[in-house]
């Protein structure tokens, strides 16, 4: 039998059975389609947080007030402080030779008012060289200005919607809001950012860090950010913060330091085993649609005997009719698989022009989809094919009800 016979044969029990061929060709996209749309979110997800951690710079480190061990997994986030962190350990940490530059963080929520007009808002207490660490920008007026961390100052920087909400189309540069029972006068409208590590800069009002810890009643800071002076001076940073504080806490080392570089290598972990859990459940579906192949493929050879007998006494080897049915599920796992392929990655593009989010299919779930669902064709049509090919041609020939 030439290819172009074997090719022609397979094209056409496929036009035959129009309704059985379509059931399939449904059941191995949906399979690769399931593939390519849960990988490409978790893929999003983990592109978006990496994104997101790696603003923060590889020389930055963030010390949180308590102390906890851990054995793997995401470093603490918050912790249970024996002693604050103060405003005169930022001041200390600063001069140490490692770093560079250091942003006291004080925060919390509070009612804030202007011209009739008050809602909620998120508060940030910080200096200058926060806007540095974060890369913050203005879009209006200018940064908070150069202060000594202990010293209060009645300013103010707000987001683009905490601006609309509060000033409508008034100007806000220069204007007075009240934030609890202080008045802070606007000096700045913070650029377009969109939510960072779980903080909304366009609703955010930024104050001096002694104005919010006089606004809040609380010394103690939320956190501290220290950026060293490059990645080299990492390790030697974090043992001189330390050092540092156990010294001006009585010996106690009671702080936790995190770096960018662990929380980016503990939420690539755990993101990246997300990937793969998420293709494997998709990937069941790719088994399902086999079982369904091997299903229609026992039926097809029952219903085809004849077609198969006559094959035979014309000549076909037990291979070439094995041939034929195999390649059918081959071509219509191909045809599928390419299908769903396309119809998820139109979908992932869409999902990003609508959500401004980096949805996209990673290479190996591409790759892998495509090459399951093949290979689930390939197996699970492999028995009725076999079956097809040892039928004997006399046997195949008589009529249903004589054999």
């Amino acid at each position: 039998m030439r290819a172009a016979d074997a090719v022609a044969l397979w094209f056409g029990a496929l036009r035959g059975h129009r309704s059985r061929s379509l059931m399939l060709l449904l059941a191995i996209g949906i399979g690769v389609l399931a593939v390519i749309l849960l990988t490409g979110l978790a893929q999003g997800a983990r592109t978006f947080v990496l994104g997101e951690f790696s603003l923060l710079g590889r020389n930055t480190l963030i010390v949180l007030p308590g102390r906890k061990e851990t054995t793997g997994g995401v470093p603490p986030l918050t912790g249970l402080a024996p002693r604050d962190l103060t405003l005169q350990d930022a001041e200390a940490v600063a001069r140490l030779p490692a770093v560079r530059r250091v942003a006291p963080l004080q925060a919390g929520l509070i009612e804030v008012s202007s011209g009739g007009r008050s809602r909620e808002a998120f508060v940030l207490g910080t200096s200058r060289a926060f806007f540095a660490l974060r890369q913050l920008e203005v879009s209006q007026g200018q940064l908070l200005p150069e202060l000594p961390l202990e010293q209060p100052e009645a300013v103010c920087l707000i987001g683009t919607k905490l601006r609309r909400e509060l000033f409508g189309s008034r100007p806000a540069l220069g204007e007075w809001l009240r934030a609890g029972d202080r008045r802070f006068r606007v000096i700045g409208i913070l650029a377009e950012r969109g939510e960072s590590l779980g903080m909304d800069f366009a609703e955010l009002l930024v104050i001096p860090v002694a104005s919010a810890q006089a606004l809040f009643y609380r010394e103690g800071l939320f956190r501290l950010f220290a950026e060293v002076r490059s990645p080299a001076w990492l390790e030697p940073g974090k043992r001189q913060i330390r050092g540092l504080l156990a010294e001006r806490h009585e010996g106690e080392e009671d702080v936790t330091l995190i770096s960018q570089d662990s929380m980016l290598a503990a939420f690539d972990d755990i993101l990246g085993v997300l990937s793969l859990a998420l293709a494997g459940i998709a990937a069941i579906s790719l088994l399902v649609a086999g079982v369904l192949i091997m299903n229609v493929t026992w039926i097809a050879v029952s219903q085809r005997t004849e077609e198969i007998g006559l094959l035979k006494a014309l000549g076909a080897t037990p291979a070439q009719v094995r041939l034929l049915f195999v390649g059918e599920a081959a071509l219509l796992a191909l045809a599928g698989g390419l299908a769903g392929l396309l119809l998820g990655e139109l979908l992932l593009w869409l999902g990003r022009l609508l959500w401004d989010f980096p949805l996209a299919a990673p290479w190996w779930a591409r790759g892998g989809a495509l090459l399951l669902a093949f290979a689930a064709a390939l197996l699970f049509a492999w028995l009725p094919a076999a079956r097809a090919a040892r039928l004997e041609p006399v046997a195949a020939l008589r009529p249903p009800g004589a054999r």
